[in-house]
């Protein structure tokens, strides 16, 4: 029997542990990696004895949603799972658009995680119910209005910027951890804040809350 390999990735030890004990008891399931952060998933699970990252949405250095545009972008044919406590439309959509296979709600992932994973690695996509409603309510009223969701108006550097704002970093420290002077900090601080029509850092913090890039 082939084993999935799979990579786990969450800030929480207690909740992989629980992760790991779900997907060891199936024998076409094997976790081979355990990691913390997203930047930790990234650097792990681009070794290609990982067949299937399954990231926490929320997670410090970079979210789950990063990661997974990093992985797959970097590494073909792997696979992404997104799990979250979030059940919510923007999250379910920002996770697809990240290039993720499925969203599994952590609340029920006793119960889901194994048929996300093997529907994942045939290939399928796997969704939650509600989910599901979702996304054909969006693609309805879309179809009505007849356009389409506009992207996030933000580049990935951008992100990465709102992301260490809303946790409270400095110019300083955010220059020092993204390897850019503070000048073109404040720069693009200034252009998240036109092209976001947002004022200041309050508002900075409720957007990236919005957008799962830190818990609340």
């Amino acid at each position: 029997m082939t084993q999935t390999r799979i990579m786990l990735a969450d800030d929480h030890a207690v909740v992989r542990r629980g992760l790991r004990l779900v997907l060891e008891g199936e024998p076409d399931l094997r976790v081979v990696a355990e990691v913390g952060d997203g930047a930790e998933a990234v650097e792990r699970g681009l070794r290609d004895d990982v067949d299937l990252a399954v990231l926490d949405i929320s997670m410090p250095r970079m979210t789950g949603l990063q990661a997974a545009r990093e992985l797959t972008s970097r590494r073909e044919g792997l696979r992404v799972l997104i799990l979250s406590m979030h059940d919510n439309e923007q999250y379910l959509f920002e996770a697809l658009r990240s290039g993720a296979s499925g969203y599994v709600l952590k609340s029920v992932a006793d119960r889901d995680l194994v048929e996300a994973c093997r529907a994942t690695m045939r290939g399928e996509p796997f969704l939650y119910p509600g989910a599901v409603r979702a996304l054909m309510r969006d693609f309805v009223e879309r179809a009505r209005r007849g356009d389409t969701p506009p992207d996030d108006p933000l580049t990935p550097r951008e992100v990465e910027i709102v992301k260490l704002i809303a946790e409270a970093r400095t110019t300083r420290e955010i220059a020092g951890e993204l390897v850019l002077s503070e000048k073109t900090v404040e720069r693009h601080r200034t252009n998240i804040l036109a092209k976001l029509g947002m004022r200041d850092r309050v508002e900075l913090v409720r957007y990236a809350i919005r957008r799962g890039l830190v818990e609340p």
